[in-house]
């Protein structure tokens, strides 16, 4: 076997001045006015150009993920504090007012991905049995990543990827399938909004709850913002690291003592510290979103929390080998069957409660594409609802993980079922 030759670049420090110009050339491109840029990003998601830049430049080895210590340090660092940063700002008072119903609907989006991926896996893997195995490699262990992504976002799909242990190769297929088909059905939500009131119609369902809805958020906008001050960000960062550090504290007794006394328990993950660490940091962030340390949200939290999981997305990036994204193109079938499940589980239950366009399609929005393009779908219905699209996908933030593990273990099941 022909060894791969050294990366043009192998010094970290120069790779990740060169990541996050990319990321900043990225960010000022998309918020730019010009016409070029406005029209290019309403095709291209930013999110898809931070993992696939870097892509770029390993696939033609200008750098080398695999000789690379960035992502390690990313995903033990950055990705816990990015949970914590993510999971405390949920408000769960103000989902109360939101209503009953757009939490319904969310949650049913989420059981339509947890229950879609395996039944996707075991139809297709029924007839094309081939598809169960990537180059030698078990299919279900990428596709856990992608109910990661689909049900939270970035930081439970890379939770998924370390947990399970799927090849970097097998999460570029995976990368490739996720960003297509949720995409896709993106576009299906946008179109839909501006026939909002026809299928609210259809679904025999009374928007006026959206409409006052609206109007209360349009009061609430402004004013509770804080600066960034200096002291403010050193708050942020105390909480964000402190808990990491606390989370690997916990995961290297807990994941030991599982080792020793129930090897067993090791097809479940409850031997792999790096389990424990996404959900010790997870179920702390939740609980502090009960507390007052949730007010450092005011500080612009989450907002650091998601600069910490663009980095880990770039550093994924560095990782993927373009070449192999059209290796086991049944991939994609698989992700068309377990989208479609997914709304059809939504239009289901939209029916039965007769919930709104709108909440359907935040709510699904708010699982398959999370904070970044909740916000968008929900202000295609008004500008003012933004803020329901990042409130239902900071919740995605939290049940993510837990949901995408259950998915995980499904899918394994369905492996063993058709191999």
């Amino acid at each position: 076997m022909i060894e791969k030759p050294a990366a043009l670049i192998t010094n970290d420090a120069v790779v990740l001045g060169l990541l996050f110009t990319i990321l900043g050339l990225i960010f000022i491109t998309s918020s730019s006015e010009k016409p070029f840029f406005k029209k290019f990003y309403s095709v291209v998601p930013s999110v898809l150009l931070c993992y696939f830049i870097p892509a770029i430049f390993n696939t033609f080895n200008i750098i080398s993920g695999e000789t690379s210590s960035l992502y390690t340090i990313a995903s033990r660092y950055l990705l816990p504090a990015s949970l914590v940063l993510l999971t405390l700002s949920i408000n769960f008072v103000a989902l109360k007012r939101l209503g009953s119903k757009a939490v319904i609907m969310f949650l049913a989006g989420t059981v339509g991905i947890i229950i879609g991926g395996p039944l996707a896996l075991y139809i297709v893997g029924s007839f094309f049995p081939e598809v169960a195995l990537s180059d030698g490699e078990e299919v279900w262990k990428g596709l856990s990543t992608i109910a990661g992504s689909w049900i939270g976002g970035g930081a439970n799909q890379t939770a998924m990827l370390e947990v399970f242990g799927a090849s970097k190769t097998m999460f570029a297929q995976m990368i490739a399938v996720d960003v297509l088909v949720a995409n896709l059905w993106m576009g299906f939500l946008l179109y839909g909004a501006q026939k909002k009131d026809r299928i609210d119609k259809w679904l025999k369902a009374d928007n006026t709850p959206i409409i006052a809805l609206e109007n209360q958020l349009e009061e609430e906008q402004a004013g509770k913002r804080q600066p960034l001050t200096t002291n403010n960000l050193m708050v942020v960062l105390m909480v964000a690291f402190g808990i990491t550090g606390l989370g690997h504290l916990l995961a290297d007794i807990i994941a030991p003592f599982f080792k020793v006394n129930y090897p067993q328990l090791e097809k479940y993950s409850f031997t792999n510290e790096f389990f424990w660490l996404v959900i010790i940091t997870t179920t702390i962030g939740i609980a502090l979103s009960f507390t007052k340390v949730r007010q450092i949200e005011s500080y612009g939290a989450s907002k650091v929390g998601t600069v910490f999981l663009y980095i880990l997305v770039a550093t994924i990036g560095t990782h993927m080998n373009l070449g192999a994204i059209f290796d086991n193109p049944l991939l994609f079938l698989v992700g068309i069957i377990w989208i479609t499940t997914h709304i059809i589980v939504m239009i289901i239950v939209a029916k039965i409660i007769k919930a709104p366009f709108f909440y359907v399609a935040v709510g699904s929005q708010a699982n398959i594409g999370g904070a970044a393009s909740a916000p968008i779908v929900a202000a295609a219905f008004s500008p003012f609802l933004a803020p329901v699209g990042v409130l239902l996908a900071v919740l995605g933030y939290g049940v993510g993980t837990y949901g995408a593990y259950v998915c995980g273990l499904l899918l394994h099941q369905i492996f063993t079922l058709i191999t």
